[in-house]
């Protein structure tokens, strides 16, 4: 079906073991971006820094990984995805090691942003990977996988880090990807296929134009402050405009272009990343909205606060056994407008919700979210990478890593301004945002029906 080499078949007698290697990875890049979060204040005092200053270690680590993904989707296309995972893992691990021994604030930041590079280079090349490990019919089956472990690495940050952080210090929260990424690095290496994709000549004009275009958009988007009056913050718009435009005119006519234009000109895999951006919007701004929201608006304790938030994700994990087996049955088109019609209705629930609520009720509205983002997640990723052309395997696995960090940079940006301009009901106002955000993503995803 695919090119593949004599290692391939070898590899496809070990099908678990393979997506073991790819999910042991996929489950580190996800939880750093959330794990240092809930530890940044305590991190600023140690490194003596501002608690301005500190949320560039999180800003770090998204603004690399957006910047170079698509780059490097293009590169695994274009040198084999294999290379491209296994160099980005190490210098994942590599990177983690420095960010557990920084000893000042630049060091810190320097070794986020390596992580983010890293992480980058895996998520690119993952779902290429997925779908040579699997069978066209069980694709299904192994990108619910990938979608479940990438949920759980997400929400599982801000529990695991509060437990570290009670057990150890906060360079734990980094140094501890060290054994589990060289435990993924030899899986890896023992078992995953060397695919060497469609061997085409690496554009580097247009992966610095790439780089320039979605690391200023998305420098941007999270320096935005006071408004929209911040210079720089003007400037990197212009900057990502400028570099757009100068990226359409490199890239036209070519086979494999890095934003990948022709995958995207497919009405499914376009509409398909469209409800995915829209989705995860809706779950940024969900998840980053809804602490203020409950402890601030509600006057629910933070404990307490926590637990119900959990109700989210484990809706996700429980429901992905149902949605495995449906995602290679049912159309992408009737799954995902039904999950996210769900996810819409949940998002209305949560944002009319009332203290004389009780906490069943609110656990409720947060379970019929988290249901109606399971039911999107898969099929929406099946959805790209079976509509797109087999040699173009690491342009549509970019477009899915991408689709998702687009929406998550996106929401939480959204909720800074929403602060900004609305102060203590900036939450609910967010929350209503995700409300269309939602309906947006249905319509979208219905447009995929006809």
């Amino acid at each position: 079906m695919v090119n593949q080499n004599s290692r391939a078949s070898e590899v496809s007698q070990y099908p678990r073991l393979a997506m073991l290697a790819l999910m042991s990875a996929s489950v580190l890049v996800s939880l750093d971006t959330t794990i240092s979060n809930i530890a940044l204040p305590q991190i600023a005092r140690e490194l003596q820094t501002t608690d301005a200053s500190i949320i560039w270690v999180a800003n770090a680590y998204q603004i690399a990984m957006i910047a170079v993904l698509l780059p490097f989707a293009s590169l695994g296309d274009a040198l084999g995805y294999r290379r491209i995972y296994l160099g980005g893992l190490t210098l994942f691990i590599f990177a983690s090691l420095i960010s557990g021994v920084a000893q000042s604030f630049a060091w810190l930041v320097v070794g986020r942003t390596l992580q983010g590079i890293g992480a980058a280079a895996v998520m690119s090349v993952t779902a290429a990977f997925i779908r040579h490990i699997y069978p066209i019919e069980l694709l299904g089956k192994g990108l619910s996988l990938n979608a479940l472990v990438v949920a759980i690495g997400f929400t599982l940050g801000p529990p695991l880090a509060s437990a570290i952080l009670l057990a150890s210090n906060w360079h734990w929260l980094f140094l501890l990807n060290v054994p589990i990424g060289l435990t993924a690095f030899f899986l890896s290496r023992r078992f995953l296929p060397i695919l060497s994709g469609k061997q085409h000549a690496f554009d580097q004009s247009a992966a610095l134009l790439c780089l320039v275009f979605l690391g200023s958009f998305v420098y941007a988007f999270c320096s935005l402050k006071n408004g929209f009056g911040d210079m720089l913050t003007l400037i990197a718009i212009a900057v990502s405009l400028l570099s757009l435009i100068g990226l359409l005119r490199v890239q036209r006519g070519h086979p494999a272009p890095m934003l990948a234009l022709d995958l995207l000109k497919i009405p499914l895999i376009g509409l398909s990343s469209a409800t995915s951006i829209c989705a995860f919007m809706t779950q940024s701004l969900a998840l980053i909205s809804l602490p203020f929201f409950l402890q601030n608006t509600l006057n629910i304790p933070l404990v307490t606060t926590g637990f119900l938030l959990a109700s989210w994700p484990i809706a996700v994990i429980a429901m992905a056994i149902v949605v495995t087996p449906l995602s290679d049955k049912l159309s992408a088109g009737v799954l995902c407008t039904i999950g996210l019609l769900l996810l819409c209705l949940g998002m209305i629930s949560l944002a009319t919700i009332s203290s004389e609520s009780s906490h069943i009720a609110m656990v409720m509205r947060l379970v019929i979210c988290g249901i109606g983002f399971c039911l999107f997640q898969a099929p929406n990723m099946k959805s790209i990478m079976g509509n797109a052309p087999a040699h173009r395997s690491g342009g549509a696995s970019g477009i899915i890593a991408i689709s998702r960090l687009m929406g998550q940079t996106a929401g939480a940006a959204i909720v800074a301004q929403c602060f900004y301009i609305w102060n203590q009901q900036g939450a609910e106002v967010a929350l209503w945002i995700g409300v269309g955000s939602a309906a947006f993503g249905t319509i979208f995803s219905a447009l995929r029906l006809r």
